[in-house]
């Protein structure tokens, strides 16, 4: 099993508790300001890792100015993915309908992967994509 499998079973946890937590807030918050407040305790929570870091000499963060726009570039993605997640559920889109979106999510990434990072492509890749489309294709109904 590869060295990063835990940590990618860790992050769909989270990410799933994340959009579950987004989903019992949309009701009872306007999207901008639950967005916000997503965002602010996500960067808090990262402060606090620095913080842990810094103090068990663990610190081992190189910062460049193409790493800084690409993380900018990111976190306005995650910002306005945020907010569109919150749209989504106030209009009465099911928390069901997560998995497809993030599955398209997904087949963006792994064709990104592919062809912009030469990436192996397998028949498994393959397979996962289409059924990412797929899944994006039977939640319109």
């Amino acid at each position: 099993m590869p060295n990063w499998f835990w940590l990618a079973v860790v992050a769909a946890l989270l990410y799933g508790l994340h959009q579950v937590f987004t989903r019992l807030a949309a009701d009872r918050i306007g999207d901008g300001v639950g967005g916000f407040i997503v965002e602010a305790s996500a960067a808090v929570s990262i402060l606090g890792y620095l913080a842990y870091l810094k103090a068990t000499q663990h610190w081992t963060q190189p910062i460049t100015s193409a790493g800084i726009t690409w993380s900018l570039l990111a976190g306005v993605c995650v910002g306005a993915g945020t907010i569109a997640f919150f749209l989504l559920f106030q209009r009465g889109g099911p928390l069901s309908a997560v998995p497809m979106v993030l599955a398209g999510g997904a087949a963006i990434m792994a064709l990104v992967g592919f062809i912009a990072f030469r990436e192996p492509v397998t028949r498994e890749r393959v397979l996962g994509i289409a059924l990412s489309i797929a899944g994006l294709y039977l939640l319109r109904k």
